[in-house]
């Protein structure tokens, strides 16, 4: 199987086309990047900048530039040597503007007759054969005079239309009539308050986005239609690897996989295929070894990557000013993770998930609904949901984690315990169709309760709450980081490491910066308080969390009017979407205007007349948050598996959460400071604000492993009494070396006598071009300019 030796992940949309995409392919071959890794480029709802709500399997996306433009883009990737790597999305559809689904639209219309209706997981019997749609502002009787019929035939409705605002949908064949009600009620969809959507939806979703509908690709047929575009890159060599999006969201991940790889190999004429996984693993969590995959997109990497450079000396205190936090806002003190992201999963499965919990209820025998009734069977699965301690279960692999999660919702409901006794062996049943439901909802709690709203109230240390991480594992020692990077090597050393992704809550910059706070707790815990002296929402804890991002986040161009406005801009939208995912005051349904006032209120302070303040602190910490940075990224693509560069983070990657990670990339720039660090005689760039070290080290890095094969992973020795500061290893004549904690190793007084052990053979350092004798090498010589070395004999 081919697989990439590395890969730049690039945003296609409308801002940045597969013809722009071509244009950046001469400077990913010269950065030293392996593959072109795209999202997904099916055509997606208008407007789309990520891509994941794909309308139309059956043709690259125009407004990414089309079947044209995906080959102009391959034939400029060719032409620089590159790979291509392209994201598909097999689990769901966009549904958001029916009229650009034609599937979802002929469903709509025809109802359960159309050659559409077994491609969406709808539960027909449900809605009374109907799809329920929620997309009104209030209950029908509220809004009816609200809706009209536009009896204008169109080539997909030729019976009219149904209006409501923005919103159209299609006329049943001959039901077109004047009569609002009696034309709604013969209609192939039910038009519902919005709200609805938690509790009486019918048809599957994409965790809880109702405007994705899962898709039943376990049908060979269905699986065939979404396919064959996708199967085209590959049999006419527009592609060389895919990167399956949310696989745990499918009925059976491993058998797609297999059904995947069929495919593939007859697409690709015996050749299978380069093919990842998007799946989290929770700490400890392996990756399914059946399953046809090159391993997963790398989050498991991103962790180990920040928790070796994290202080655990700073635990304590950390939770010490929590504690302290929770105490003056009056807020009950945590009793551990473990405990919070149980009662934020029953949060979810009791709110927003609560209709796939009632079509499990509708799935199960009769005699046991029968036996215990309906309320009763929902309060149950909803706690086993609450307790699962991974993201799902394939079973008959993983029936541990069912009984585990069973046994610890009979401690926590004891009065469920009859009830909960007789479920397992049902859910455990994959002879039952709830058997495979209940493993695809797992999941949708696990990523709502924990990513999407637990991360956003453990907040002692935000660096440590990112996609893929157990918070509750603070730090990493260097022995435990290099036992887990044999582990992938030897397990799945073609599998994709990252540092961010689309996805990620914090860009791999910002999370270096905050993970000095777990350097000086003291210092940051008399900062904050400053920082809350002059604005605060009231809520410690979220004041922690939003004083963290700004700090974290604090980019250069703050430094002007113009580029602190760009920035507070970044941070209402980040408060916004941080308080409402944490759902504590504030949330999506309903908002709390006073906290959300004094929120911003801290935004506007700490950009307005706090700012020089801010800065002051965050130049206190930018060098060692820099040093984390270059460590991270050294780390990465010198380690096991293959690294992704996600777009732009060559240079510092100080984003917040999606969508302020997909801001345009000026590649243009990046392009000039490459050429400057490769022009003849140029001298290494200062580790400053400009990131031009991060750029360097990204391309060299990039180089040297695509020209020499890294063939074992080996961890290197270190002597003296800073050893605990260096992380180095051995990639089989290329050398890493990494520093680790450097606040406490400037406080303790530097290297002084310590040393890494290496072969006693002469090594050249490529970032700086001196050379080194080998043997015992001090680091205080060999980190003397940047706090990272690469070296090759």
């Amino acid at each position: 199987m081919r697989h990439p030796l590395s890969t730049y992940r690039l945003q296609i949309r409308e801002s940045f086309t597969l013809d722009d995409a071509a244009e950046v392919t001469g400077y990913l071959r010269d950065l030293g990047v392996s593959w072109a890794y795209l999202s997904p480029i099916l055509e997606a709802t208008p407007g789309s900048d990520h891509g994941y709500d794909v309308v139309d399997v059956t043709r690259v996306d125009p407004a990414r530039g089309g079947a044209d433009g995906l080959e102009r883009f391959v034939e400029s990737a060719r032409a620089q040597e590159l790979g291509i790597l392209i994201d598909i999305v097999p689990n769901h559809m966009g549904v958001s503007e029916p009229r650009t689904n034609a599937w979802w639209w002929d469903v709509l219309r025809r109802g359960r007759v159309s050659a559409y209706a077994d491609s969406f997981d709808i539960d027909w019997e449900f809605g009374g054969g109907k799809v329920r749609v929620p997309v009104l502002g209030d209950h029908l009787d509220a809004v009816i005079d609200e809706i009209s019929y536009d009896p204008t035939p169109a080539d997909d409705a030729p019976d009219g239309l149904v209006r409501y605002y923005d919103h159209v949908f299609p006329v049943a064949p001959g039901t077109g009539t004047s009569d609002i009600r009696a034309l709604l009620d013969a209609q192939n969809f039910e038009l519902r308050f919005w709200q609805d959507e938690a509790a009486d939806l019918n048809y599957r979703r994409f965790f809880a986005v109702t405007t994705l509908a899962g898709v039943r690709v376990e049908l060979p047929e269905v699986f065939q239609a979404t396919h064959a575009e996708i199967l085209r890159w590959v049999r006419e060599g527009l592609a060389d690897g895919l990167r399956v999006d949310h696989p745990d969201g499918l009925v059976d991940p491993g058998g797609y996989l297999d059904q995947l790889a069929v495919a593939l190999e007859e697409a690709g004429e015996g050749e299978v295929g380069y093919v990842l996984g998007e799946k989290i693993l929770e700490h400890g969590e392996a990756l399914p070894s059946w399953w046809k995959t090159a391993g997963t997109t790398g989050y498991d990497a991103l962790a180990e990557i920040d928790r070796v450079l994290t202080d655990p000396a700073g635990e304590a205190a950390l939770d010490a000013l929590d504690a302290r936090l929770r105490t003056d806002s009056d807020l009950e003190p945590l009793t551990g993770w473990h405990d919070l992201i149980h009662d934020t999963k029953r949060k979810i499965a009791d709110s927003i998930q609560v209709s796939e919990i009632r079509r499990l209820v509708r799935g199960l025998p009769s005699g046991l609904r029968e036996e215990f009734g309906a309320e009763a069977l929902q309060d149950a699965l909803a706690e086993i949901l609450a307790c699962f301690p991974v993201y799902r279960s394939y079973l008959p692999a993983g029936r541990a984690h069912l009984d585990a999660a069973a046994g610890e919702a009979e401690v926590r409901r004891p009065e469920l315990g009859d009830v909960i006794e007789k479920l397992v062996p049902v859910l455990a049943d994959t002879s039952l169709e709830v058997a495979w439901r209940f493993q695809q909802t797992t999941g949708p709690v696990m990523a709502k309760g924990v990513e999407d709203t637990a991360f956003y109230r453990y907040t002692r240390l935000g660096s440590l709450t990112e996609v893929g991480g157990d918070p509750g594992e603070f730090a990493l020692d260097v022995t435990g980081f290099h036992t887990a990077q044999a582990l992938r090597h030897a397990s799945w050393p073609t599998a994709m490491t990252t540092l961010s992704t689309h996805d990620t809550k914090r860009g791999e910059d910002t999370r270096a910066r905050i993970a000095v706070l777990a350097e000086i707790p003291e210092r940051w815990a008399e900062v904050l308080a400053e920082f809350r002296g002059i604005a605060s929402t009231g809520h410690g804890p979220f004041d922690a969390l939003l004083w963290q991002a700004i700090v974290g986040a604090w980019p250069e161009s703050a430094s002007t009017p113009e580029g602190r406005k760009v920035y507070r801009e970044r941070l209402h939208a980040y408060a916004e979407k941080a308080a409402r995912e944490a759902s504590e005051v504030t949330g999506w349904w309903e908002q709390d205007e006073a906290f959300e006032e004094r929120m911003h209120a801290v935004v506007d302070a700490a950009t307005g007349p706090a700012a020089e303040r801010v800065r002051a602190f965050v130049d206190e910490i930018s060098p060692a948050g820099w040093s984390n940075g270059l460590s991270a990224k050294l780390l990465q693509i010198m380690g096991p598996g293959v690294p992704d560069v996600y777009q732009g983070s060559e240079l510092w990657e100080q984003s917040l959460v999606d969508p302020d990670n997909r801001r345009a990339v000026d590649f243009a720039e990046r392009r000039r400071l490459l050429a400057s660090l490769d022009a003849p005689g140029a001298t290494p760039p200062a580790v400053d604000a400009t990131g031009a070290a991060k750029l360097l080290v990204t391309s060299r890095a990039l180089r040297l492993r695509r020209e020499h094969p890294l063939e074992i992973y080996r961890p290197l020795e270190a002597a003296g009494v800073a050893a605990d500061h260096v992380v180095a290893f051995d990639r089989g004549g290329v050398f890493a070396v990494a520093t680790r904690l450097p606040h406490g190793l400037a406080a303790a007084g530097g290297w002084r006598d310590t040393v890494v052990l290496l072969p006693d053979t002469p090594v050249i350092d490529v970032l700086t071009g001196r050379s080194f004798s080998g043997g015992p090498v001090p680091l205080a010589d060999l980190l003397a300019f940047y706090p990272v070395a690469l070296l090759i004999f």
